[in-house]
């Protein structure tokens, strides 16, 4: 049997950081995250993101709701998890062997957190999309948009997800 293939995220990083050296900015600003969780397609802006790991082990956190996996010391910081799948569905979200938290980018220092995701997809250009005509339930989920395969993808918004209460208030 052929093993999966194991993606080496430092040499991801260090790649993904050589390409970007050699982008403007407003190529940068259309590049985003491609992220699976649960059976929807999420778009994040690559410069809201921080680093993208394998699913650490939480320390739980008594009290708090269920969609709150607890805290990880991530290189010497501690970092709330959330499974993102739970969040949005109240579902808990089955951990699969791609796994990933991706770390909310440093400009939300204020919030130190990470969202636990099914997958990571790697970049995507917005200008392979098309705008959709559905918006978001939700202030941090927007905009919609549809690949060339016709499929649907969200755009999810992590500064205004950072601010929401609903994603702030963690005691259940």
């Amino acid at each position: 049997m052929a093993k999966p293939n194991k993606i080496n995220l430092r040499a991801f990083q260090q790649e993904l950081s050589e390409r970007l050296k050699n982008k403007t900015a407003a190529q940068v600003d259309s590049l985003r995250l491609a992220l699976e969780c649960g059976d929807v397609s999420w778009l994040v802006r690559l410069g809201d993101t921080g680093e993208v790991l394998p699913m650490p082990e939480p320390v739980p956190v008594p009290l708090t709701k269920p969609w709150f996996l607890g805290v990880a010391n991530i290189r010497g910081g501690l970092f709330g998890m959330v499974d993102f799948g739970a969040f949005l569905t109240g579902k808990a979200t089955a951990r699969a062997a791609g796994a990933r938290l991706v770390l909310l980018g440093t400009r939300f220092s204020e919030v130190r957190s990470g969202l636990m995701v099914n997958k990571v997809l790697g970049l995507r250009n917005l200008a392979d999309f098309a705008p959709a005509e559905a918006g978001g339930v939700r202030p941090w989920a927007a905009r919609t948009w549809h690949d060339k395969n016709g499929a649907e993808w969200r755009e999810l918004d992590l500064a205004r997800l950072a601010q929401d209460e609903e994603f702030l208030q963690i005691e259940a």
